[in-house]
This record gives structure tokens, sequence and C-alpha cells, in this order.
């Protein structure tokens, strides 16, 4: 199978000489869960925001249908974000929005300004969206604001706002960091079946090594920026693990 995204020699200097991630190089597939684990510090969040340039990286290739996204500027950026979902470690909504109006922010980049000021979205855009809110069991909440939503709901909220925007990619920033543990297998196992429903590939930055290993066909491990173990997770041993995090205590705690 092709190749979804290709990135070749990533690299990314928050300050001259002191490079977050060094020369990169990854290629994900057009289906399945890849999780990237590593310490705070080594640059997963920075690899998954110079995917869709939240982060401008320094140097290298990120192409994404043929197309390298990190030479685009504006209109042609515009466009090429609007194939890539994107799930917020702290959610990301528009708290006084209710929770249909968020999941319709999902289609804001291909709509006229006017129709989303006014939010006149098209019917089926509607439609779908309420589609989306039973297939993420929140069918009942389509008029609450989203704020008076738990961390999970507001979760959830945001898969299907990513969903909305029938991406070619979802990429998940740490989705469970703030959850407790019922809930981070919950949002997993709905990040893992939408994604396998609908065939996107999904590329989730995550701590939590067990989880990654339960619902990622691929775990790619970094350390000090770098890739040091790529492959299944039947593959990952306590070495491989010693080698991303750097330690012994942290397995035997």
């Amino acid at each position: 199978m092709s190749a979804a995204l290709v990135i070749r020699g990533l690299r990314k200097e928050y300050r001259a000489g002191v490079p977050v991630l060094r020369d990169v190089s990854l290629e994900v597939g057009g289906t399945g869960m890849t999780a990237i684990i590593g310490p705070s510090g080594t640059g997963k969040s920075t690899l998954i925001r110079c995917i869709n340039r939240l982060v401008d990286p320094t140097a290298g290739e990120i192409l994404f249908g043929g197309t390298d996204l990190a030479r685009l500027k504006g209109r042609a950026l515009r466009e090429a974000r609007r194939r890539i979902g994107m799930v917020f470690q702290e959610y990301n909504l528009v708290e006084r929005l209710s929770v249909i109006e968020n999941l319709l922010c999902g289609r804001l980049g291909y709509v006229p300004v006017w129709r989303a000021w006014l939010r006149r979205f098209p019917p089926q855009d509607v439609a779908r969206a309420f589609d989306l809110l039973d297939a993420v069991g929140l069918g009942d909440f389509a008029t609450r604001r989203a704020d008076a939503l738990s961390g999970g709901q507001r979760q959830r909220v945001g898969i299907a706002r990513a969903i909305m925007q029938d991406p070619e990619l979802v990429l998940a920033d740490e989705p469970t960091s703030s959850l407790d543990p019922k809930t981070s297998v919950e949002i997993m196992e709905l990040l893992a079946q939408l994604a396998r429903e609908r065939g996107i590939p999904v590329i989730v930055n995550i701590h939590n090594v067990e989880l990654a290993k339960r619902f990622a066909e691929r775990i790619v491990g970094m350390s000090q920026g770098a890739i040091v173990f790529d492959g299944p997770p039947a593959e990952l041993r306590e070495s491989h693990l010693l080698a991303i995090y750097g330690g012994q205590g942290w397995i035997d705690a």
C-alpha cells in the first residue's frame, strides 16, 4: 500500500544549533494507527505539529499526497490542512458553543466565511454532524454547551470534529493525558474504531505504553529527537523501552 505520509530528514530547532527533531524520516501507510511513544521533551508533539504546520520545520520534507507541506504557505497550506484532522490534548473546543456547533467547526475550511459567520451550514453537513454525534456516543448532547461536558465527552467531540473534515490523515496529540484510565481506554477504542471504519490513518502521540501496544498496529519510539524503535507492538522489548526512556527505574516502579 502506498504511503499516505512520507517524512524525510525532518529537523526542528527552536534555538539555533539545538535540535528538538534530529533528521527524522518516517513513512505512514494509508490505514491503521501509528503510536509515537517517548519521554517528555523528546520531540513527539513537535513532530505531530510539524506535520500539520502548527510548527514550522527547520529543514526536511513532509510529503502528503505528493505535496511537500513544509514548503506550503497561504491558501495552499490552508487547503492542505483541511485534509488533516487534529485531536488536541486540551480538546481545543469553543467553550461557549454547543456540541453540534463545535462539530460543524470541522467544516470551516469547506464553506464560505459568511455561512460560517451566520452558522448556516449546508443541510448535509448538519445531518452528518448528528450522525457523528451518535457514532461517538453523544447523540443526546447536541445542544449542550461544550463547557458543560466532562473531559471524556469533550475529547469525543474533538474526535468527531476531526472526522467532520473528511480527513485523509488524523493526528492526535496526547489525547488521553488529561483523562482517567477507564476513559483513556474508551477514547483510544473510539479513535481506532472510527479510523478503521473510515480507512483513515491515525498518528497518535501518547505517553501510555500499554495503551499504545493495545491499540496501535505500529509503534515508533523516540529518544532525544530521534527514532530509536519502529515496529509492531509484539516486537517492542524491554531493551527497546530502556533505549527510549533511558533508565530502568520507570520499569521497576
